[in-house]
């Protein structure tokens, strides 16, 4: 039964997504920028929607309060990666606007990266990186200077449930260049969304979002090595049975605040 499911939700995706990327890229010289993101969430919003009701998987937020308040609050968003999940789900469920930065490859896929090409997000040639990373801070300043908020994956890749990737430090350079506090993000996505995996899981995947983290004056080094570390001991806490317990440890700055449904 998730086979099927599955298979429906993904042949749902592609249906959708030809019509809706289409009139994204027509639209996208006529309309603001912030227009064309608004409609472009909609299709990611239905994709939600489909998979709650499609596949059976919901979403539960911790730590709202966290979140910097402020039509113009910057934030520089640096959050665990196990899934196309958290992809989808955090743009719906953040209150500004979201850039990622991506590498530019995903602009050669049909439809959805045409249409990820007509936003203002931050895509960089991985091959020179340190132009790549001047473009980062350049586009990163600006649109952190309209409210928009940045968001990257340290590991920069996706990572099976239970394994923790490399964390590089290009989030806490740009929030050190510009400023911003950082804030880290705990996703439980590869409970129901395997990576690249075509079967997907019903279930609840849990958003843990870190207290803001002040960039002002710290090393980028050692910013990131307390974002890994909050990350990875909230993974633990959120999501025990994935990793190998360690008889007597319990994991350093878990989060206790209440939790809320999304």
């Amino acid at each position: 039964m998730n086979a099927l499911r599955s298979w429906l939700h993904l042949l749902f995706m592609g249906v959708t997504v030809v019509p809706w990327a289409t009139a994204a890229v027509l639209m996208a010289p006529f309309v603001s920028s912030q227009r064309l993101y608004s409609f472009c969430i909609g299709w990611v919003r239905l994709q939600v929607w489909a998979a709650r009701w499609m596949l059976g998987i919901r979403n539960e937020v911790i730590g709202w309060e966290h979140l910097p308040v402020g039509k113009n609050a910057p934030a520089i968003l640096l959050a665990k990666h196990q899934s196309t999940w958290e992809t989808f789900c955090l743009p719906v469920l953040m209150p500004h606007p979201l850039a990622f930065v991506f590498k530019k490859e995903l602009l050669y896929i049909p439809f959805f990266g045409w249409a990820l090409g007509s936003l203002d997000m931050i895509h960089i040639d991985r091959a020179k990186r340190a132009q790549a990373f001047q473009k980062v801070v350049e586009q990163g300043r600006r649109l952190l200077a309209k409210g928009t908020w940045v968001i990257m994956f340290p590991e920069g890749t996706r990572v099976e449930r239970g394994q923790r990737g490399q964390y590089k430090s290009g989030g806490t350079r740009l929030a050190v260049q510009t400023g911003a506090p950082v804030i880290p993000i705990a996703v439980t996505s590869g409970r129901c969304w395997p990576r690249r995996a075509i079967v997907k899981r019903p279930g609840t995947v849990v958003f843990s979002i870190g207290r803001p983290i002040p960039s002002v004056g710290r090393d980028p080094d050692e910013l990131m090595r307390e974002v890994e570390a909050w990350i990875e001991a909230e993974m633990r806490r959120l999501d025990p049975e994935a990793y190998t317990p360690v008889a007597g440890n319990s994991p350093p700055g878990a989060n206790r605040d209440e939790r809320r449904a999304a």
